[in-house]
C-alpha cells in the first residue's frame, strides 16, 4: 500500500517551511509520526510531494532518514505542471493547491493509495482504517466503493489561535459521503465555533463532522481529477490567489455521480500545524501519546511492527 504526503505548502500563516518542524525531544516531525503509523498498519511505500525550492531541506531533514525505513520516493509539485491549453500566469508564485498535489504524482502511483497532509497528525485510528479499505481494494472486494475517507469531529479539529479552515461532511444512513462543503473562517469564539461570513458568525456544533485531507482513492481518480483541474483552470488561471483544494474536486465528481465515498468516522484527536504558535499544542499532545505508549519513547529505535485488525482490537482490550 502507498502513502501519498503533500509537503509543498508555502506555510504563509505558519511563516516558514513547517513540514520540517521539530515535535519531539529527537527532533523527529509529523511527517515522522505518520508514516510510523502507515508502518504499523501495513504500508510498504511513502511518496512525497515537494516544492522544488525546499529539496536540499527536504532531503536532510526527511528523506535521507526515511528512505532507509520504508520505500520512498518523491515528486515535484510545479506551477507549470498545467493540463494541455494552460500557462501559468506571470508573476504567480502560489502552488494550485491540493488537487494539482496529488496530480504530480499520477506517473508514479498506479495502485489504491492514501493522501495526507504533511503537517496534519491524523492518530492510529485513522490509518486502520484506511488501510483496512484499501487491503480490499487491492484484493477486488471494494468495487461498489470507490474511495474512503476519515471525519473527524469539528471540536476536535479546532485552534484558538486564528481563523481555519474545514471541509463539513454530510453523509446518509449508510455513511456514504453525499456532499463536502468547504468552509474558510471558522474561528473559536468563547465555548462556540462557527464560520464568519459578511461579518456574521454562523455556528456549528462540536460534533460536527469535517474532512482533514485523508483520502483513500483508486489510480483511475487521476485523470477525473485532471478533467476538474482543468476546469476550474479555465474559469480562474488569472485569480492570483486562487487554488483547487481536493475536498471541492471530490465534491464535484462525487456530485456528478463519478465516483463514490464512504465515510469512516474517528474520535481520535487531530492535530497540525496552522500557527507557530500551534508547534507547543502539538508537542505536548505528542508526548502525551508517547507516555501511553503509544509510540515508543525513541520513535525510531526499531523497526515499526506490522499490526493485523486482529492484533489491533487485542491491544485496545
Amino acid at each position: 500500500m502507498t502513502l501519498l504526503i503533500m509537503a509543498a505548502g508555502m506555510g504563509s500563516r505558519f511563516g516558514g517551511v513547517k513540514q520540517i518542524a521539530p515535535v519531539d525531544k529527537d527532533d523527529n516531525l509529523i511527517i515522522d509520526y505518520s508514516i510510523f503509523d502507515a508502518m504499523v498498519t501495513g504500508f510498504t511505500k511513502v511518496v512525497f510531494v515537494i516544492r522544488r525550492d525546499i529539496e536540499e531541506a527536504f532531503r536532510e531533514k526527511i528523506f535521507n532518514r526515511i528512505q532507509n525505513k520504508i520505500k520512498a520516493e518523491y515528486v515535484f509539485q510545479e506551477l507549470d505542471d498545467l493540463p494541455n491549453g494552460f500557462k501559468t500566469p506571470e508573476g504567480r508564485t502560489k502552488p494550485w493547491g491540493t488537487t494539482q498535489a496529488i496530480l504530480a504524482a499520477r506517473n508514479v502511483i498506479n495502485e489504491p493509495f492514501c493522501v495526507i497532509n504533511a503537517d496534519d497528525f491524523y492518530g492510529r485510528d485513522a490509518y486502520v482504517k484506511i488501510a483496512k479499505f484499501l487491503r480490499k481494494e487491492v484484493a477486488g472486494r471494494a468495487v461498489s466503493v470507490q474511495c474512503t475517507m476519515v471525519a473527524y469531529k469539528l471540536g476536535k479539529t479546532s485552534t484558538k489561535i486564528g481563523s481555519f479552515t474545514r471541509g463539513i461532511c454530510k453523509a446518509d444512513d449508510n455513511k456514504m459521503l453525499v456532499k463536502i462543503t468547504e468552509r474558510p473562517h471558522i474561528e473559536v469564539r468563547g465555548s462556540k465555533i462557527g464560520w464568519v461570513e459578511n461579518e456574521k458568525f454562523n455556528e456549528l456544533s462540536k460534533d460536527t463532522y469535517v474532512s482533514m485531507n485523508i483520502w483513500a482513492l483508486p489510480p483511475n481518480v487521476m485523470p477525473m481529477l485532471m478533467d476538474k483541474f482543468a476546469g476550474f483552470l479555465k474559469e480562474n488561471v488569472n485569480k492570483e490567489k486562487s487554488e483547487y483544494p481536493v475536498p471541492v474536486a471530490l465534491d464535484e465528481l462525487l456530485n456528478e455521480g463519478k465516483i463514490s465515498i464512504k465515510m469512516e468516522t474517528t474520535r481520535e484527536k487531530w492535530f497540525g500545524f496552522t500557527y507557530k504558535e500551534d508547534m507547543p499544542v502539538v508537542s505536548s499532545e505528542i508526548n502525551k501519546l508517547v507516555q501511553k505508549q503509544v509510540y515508543p519513547k525513541s520513535l525510531w529505535k526499531g523497526k515499526p511492527e506490522f499490526k493485523t485488525a486482529t492484533t489491533q482490537k487485542a491491544k485496545a482490550k
